[in-house]
């Protein structure tokens, strides 16, 4: 396949100042909106639009309205001093008002409308001492050029140094240099879905007739959205096919491993957990190579999973990684998974930072003899000098924490490795199909048995003393509790004076040694040292920062307060919520707001109230906020699309993602006709990766 973009593009990749009214001033300031080049001005839609019909007379207008009206030029007013408008009388065929002008010499204003003639003027009505008036009219017009003046006229998002007229003209300009590209859509869907040609979608987008037109619904603009869409899908199934086409090495466990440890679970797996299980297997004893996502709500169970998943590989001969972003939840993993290893006789090891020589040197040697089967690490497991004997699975938890990079260096240390990526904020469908669609989805949306339910109540913080009082008759009770403090602003520093303030307060209400203190601040030895007592029971209350955030596991903690809730997002104070409710006991989580609440804020608490569903709770959350903060402004594998709005168009995400998969299991190297339009698409997308991806292959 050549790897050079089509001829027929070559006008659309052409610098801006080719474009009508565009000189190297304006091409500087278009990239105030991104514009680079004049394809990027096809995607840049007008977001309202001006009524320019004719009506017979100014008379009912209101203050802002545009209105186009022919009218006979009486007379005009000069101004008798500097900073005074030029007045002109103008009489349309009900009344009398003024076009005002503050700028523009007279002269020209004469010429353009000379007394006596009939002129067609269209621009805003503003009144002033209850007068009519039209300041700076928009168009004047012979009334015999009607005709040029369009009937609607498009309204685009501007940038400093650039105006609606100079917006207008380019985008016509580079949507007469698009050629008319052979269909790149499958023909059954897009004459089901009605929608028109890539061109005519384009011009009708542009130059739209009706409000209708501009909605997102709209035929054109459907269209065009999915065309971005599915050039992203295709872009992420050729990456997964590329990823496929590496050879893979079958891991076929005997289940000897698995059977140890499901007879000496005291429950049942969960549906949910078994097929994910089998999903894995069979991924696992396949020729092609896992990558997959195992997205569990809280609490669903995903350790488990990915434990009988390591056994797998330990099963046929290999060795498994398991790898967490923090020590606290590395030690966790450890802590969760070594007894229930035990049982099957596995080594199990865990791998930090605070390795350090000859203990870390010893880890290093046992892991290169393949004395230790199973690594739980940080990112110490995919250092320069950590050798692996036989890496067969690597399993990454909380994915969103780890770069790509880090995820690719992992499955470096052994031959055709494994993944499985894991996490625990349940994502809506729209945004894992945008960020995760190169991947396979296991979901573990079922509880697993004796969790018990969490009740959710809300309190204000100006009943702080009540809360404090019925905390230490429960503690009393035997009862433990966390304390998570307020994300207070951008800073951590004072994130963290407000968690010292909270601990004080806690201290000298309930009692010195009942309180421990963890935040991000603090050295690790000294956060795992308080983490401990608490785990041990030594310490009845745990204030935190949200560094307990995902993973901490302590059965008797049944009790969550969240102070200043309406700071936080729904996706995490549920992943917060989820560290209680891990036991027997009946747990609480009291969400600590200060009123008054804004409605937003008020309807995100009730939510978090009215359901434990974390899908649920994360399609609201990108109902409420955006995906933007959603998935959290520092994750950028999340696609930006200019048209497309994968908040309100998921069922056309999954469309497109359907269809690219079998747009390239039927045409692997997208030779057919359609196939040959699809890469004329990817170039007009610029998804040149992709480009090049099929190239390779």
């Amino acid at each position: 396949m050549s790897s050079t973009r089509p001829e027929s593009l070559f006008p659309l990749f052409a610098k801006l100042e080719t474009l009508a009214g565009v000189g190297p001033k304006t091409a500087k300031a278009l990239s105030g909106l991104s514009v680079e080049r004049p394809r990027d001005l096809l995607f840049v839609l007008p977001h309202a639009l001006i009524d320019r019909r004719r009506t017979p007379s100014v008379v009912g207008s209101v203050a802002g309205d545009v209105v186009t009206v022919e009218v006979t030029v009486l007379r005009h007013l000069m101004p008798s001093r500097k900073g005074l408008p030029h007045r002109v009388f103008v009489q349309d065929s009900q009344t009398e008002f003024q076009l005002v002008f503050f700028r523009g010499s007279s002269e020209w204003i004469e010429k353009q409308l000379p007394v006596g003639e009939t002129r067609l003027v269209s621009g805003k009505i503003e009144f002033y001492d209850s007068q009519i008036q039209m300041p700076h009219p928009d168009h004047i017009l012979a009334s015999e050029k009607e005709d040029d003046l369009p009937q609607f006229e498009s309204v685009y998002p501007l940038t400093a140094g650039v105006t609606q007229k100079t917006m207008a003209k380019a985008c016509a300009d580079a949507i007469d240099r698009t050629p008319e590209l052979s269909e790149w859509i499958d023909p059954a869907l897009r004459a089901r879905e009605g929608w028109p040609s890539f061109i005519t979608a384009l011009k009708s987008s542009h130059k739209p007739l009706s409000q209708n037109e501009l909605s997102p619904t709209s035929v054109a603009r459907q269209r065009l959205a999915y065309d971005e869409l599915f050039a992203h899908q295709v872009t992420l199934a050729l990456a997964r096919k590329t990823l496929k086409a590496k050879p893979g090495r079958p891991s076929v466990g005997t289940g000897a491993l698995r059977a140890k440890v499901l007879s000496a679970l005291p429950f049942k797996p969960t549906g949910a957990q078994g097929r994910a299980m089998e999903e894995i297997e069979n991924d696992l004893a396949s020729q092609d190579r896992m990558n997959r996502l195992l997205m569990g709500d809280v609490g669903s169970g995903k350790t488990l999973v990915a434990l009988m998943s390591l056994l797998v590989a330990v099963e046929s001969g290999g060795q498994g990684v398991l790898m967490a972003p923090t020590e606290i939840l590395a030690r966790q993993h450890l802590d969760d998974l070594r007894p229930l290893a035990e049982k099957a006789g596995v080594v199990l090891e865990l791998l930090t930072g605070r390795d350090k020589g000859s203990e870390r040197q010893a880890k290093l040697k046992a892991l290169k003899n393949g004395d230790i089967q199973i690594l739980v690490g940080t990112h110490a497991a995919f250092q320069e000098d950590v050798a692996y004997q036989d890496l067969r699975l690597a399993i990454v938890d909380e994915q969103h924490r780890f770069g790509v990079n880090q995820r690719m260096a992992l499955a470096q240390k052994g031959n055709f490795v494994d993944m499985l990526v894991m996490t625990a904020t349940p994502i809506p469908r729209s945004l894992s199909l945008a960020q995760y669609g190169d991947m396979d989805v296991s979901i573990l949306d079922e509880k697993p048995a004796g969790r018990t339910p969490i009740k959710t109540a809300l309190s204000a913080t100006d009943r702080m003393d009540d809360v404090v009082s019925h905390l230490g008759a429960a503690i009393a009770a035997g009862k433990q509790a966390y304390w998570v403090c307020p994300l207070v602003g951008e800073s951590e520093v004072t994130d963290l004076m407000a968690a010292e303030e909270r601990f004080k307060h806690l201290r000298a209400a309930l009692g010195e040694g009942r309180v421990g203190l963890v935040h991000g601040q603090m050295p690790a030895d000294e956060k795992d040292r308080t983490m401990a007592q608490f785990v041990a029971g030594d310490l009845a209350v745990l204030v935190a920062t949200t560094v307990i955030e995902v993973g901490v596991n302590v059965p008797n903690a049944s009790i969550m307060v969240i102070e200043r809730a309406e700071h936080f997002g729904l996706a995490q104070l549920h992943q917060l919520r989820g560290r209680v409710g891990r036991g027997t006991v009946a747990s609480t989580c009291l969400l600590l707001y200060q009123a008054p609440l804004t409605e937003t804020g008020r309807r995100r608490l009730e939510v978090l109230r009215e359901t434990e569903d974390g899908f649920r709770i994360a399609e609201e959350d990108l109902a409420m906020r955006g995906a933007g903060d959603v998935i959290g402004t520092a994750q950028s594998g999340m696609p930006r699309f200019q048209i497309a709005d994968i908040e309100t168009q998921s069922a056309l995400m999954a469309l497109a993602q359907s269809d690219a998969r079998k747009l390239l299991h039927d045409d692997p190297d997208l030779t057919s006709e359609r196939g040959r339009s699809v890469r004329v698409l990817l170039w007009l997308m610029e998804k040149d990766k992709a480009i090049r991806l099929i190239s390779i292959g």
